[in-house]
């Protein structure tokens, strides 16, 4: 039971030395501000990648389908 209680205590004490996103002296949406932002410029990296790999995997469907038309004489 001295193991648990040693394990408990050390996580507590490795909690309180993390680096939180939230400042928790703020209160509302406020406190969340690192995180909000954080999650924005995921969203906004994962729409910029999106775009970049369609435009790709058009581009290269084209020019296939062009290619094997241009080899089959049709």
């Amino acid at each position: 039971m001295s193991r648990i209680f040693a394990y408990w205590n050390e996580v507590v004490l490795e909690m309180k030395k993390a680096n939180w996103p939230w400042d928790p002296k703020e209160k509302g949406f406020a406190k969340y501000k690192e995180l909000n932002d954080s999650t924005i410029v995921v969203f906004i990296a994962m729409l910029l990648l999106g775009g970049f790999v369609a435009f790709f995997d058009t581009s290269f469907r084209w020019a296939f389908d062009g290619l094997t038309r241009w080899i089959s004489g049709s």
